[in-house]
């Protein structure tokens, strides 16, 4: 944390112009690579194949018997899809909702048994089988446009003591920079990255985490994870991204 803000500091003093994100991020992954032959994220990543592979919980099976959209355990091209809607839960689920539904109905674990770190552990391992896959997020049910819908709104409903909402940054300021991050809209390919490694947390985080932060860096109680609210953004955002053609970056991400 004090090299990334010295070299912050010097990059504005003595270039007299904003350190690049995307820059500074190659820069620490490749000394990653370097010093430890590997990413943070391949490791959450292999940590997420373990859990996805062991039988676990009460009903002692693996989740390869869950059914992200293309059939139990078939994960390659999977997550482009997601959220989408699940007959067998009844309800539109994204990545993470799934991860956790899964684990209650085939491993029978109970709600407050389930850990958070596991989760995004499992999250980063689905994630990764569909790394650059092109986003093929299309509401089609009543229940995935009702989703939709309410993404929407929440987008753009203002909150808070700033009176703010998620329009007026990722919109109003598309293609400018907070804190030195670029700003991006959903047009321009918002979400793409989750789930990613960010060093200067040094941890990883999920679409529902980078989606809490939002939240909370503007003063607004963040949405539980796996709430109504996380999923409907998450299908909004995604929804408009894939409108416009994106793909999604190599995943596990890394980033500043």
């Amino acid at each position: 944390m004090i090299l990334a803000f010295v070299g912050a500091f010097f990059a504005l003093t003595q270039q007299d112009q904003p350190l690049d994100p995307f820059e500074e991020a190659m820069k620490q992954r490749e000394q990653y690579l370097k010093t430890f032959g590997i990413l943070p994220g391949d490791l959450f990543a292999s940590q997420g194949e373990e859990l996805f592979h062991t039988k676990r919980g009460p009903a002692g099976k693996s989740l390869e018997e869950c059914d992200f959209g293309l059939g139990p355990g078939q994960l390659e091209g999977a997550y482009p899809y997601l959220p989408r809607y699940f007959a067998d839960d009844g309800k539109v689920e994204d990545l993470e909702t799934r991860i956790v539904s899964c684990m209650q109905r085939i491993q029978g674990f109970k709600p407050q048994e389930i850990n958070r770190d596991d989760v995004v552990a499992l999250t980063t391992f689905v994630a990764s089988k569909s790394s650059k896959a092109k986003m093929q997020v299309v509401p089609k049910h009543p229940a995935e446009l009702a989703m939709y819908n309410l993404g929407k709104q929440l987008w753009y409903t203002r909150a808070g003591p700033r009176d703010m909402s998620c329009a007026v940054c990722h919109d109003d300021h598309a293609g400018k920079r907070v804190r030195l991050s670029p700003v991006m809209s959903p047009q321009q390919g918002l979400g793409s990255e989750w789930p990613a490694y960010r060093f200067e947390e040094d941890r990883m985080y999920t679409f529902e985490n980078r989606i809490q932060f939002c939240y909370a860096s503007v003063g607004i109680p963040a949405p539980a994870f796996y709430s109504e609210p996380q999923i409907a953004l998450t299908t909004y955002i995604l929804a408009e991204a894939t409108k416009a053609g994106h793909s999604f970056q190599e995943l596990p991400f890394f980033t500043r």
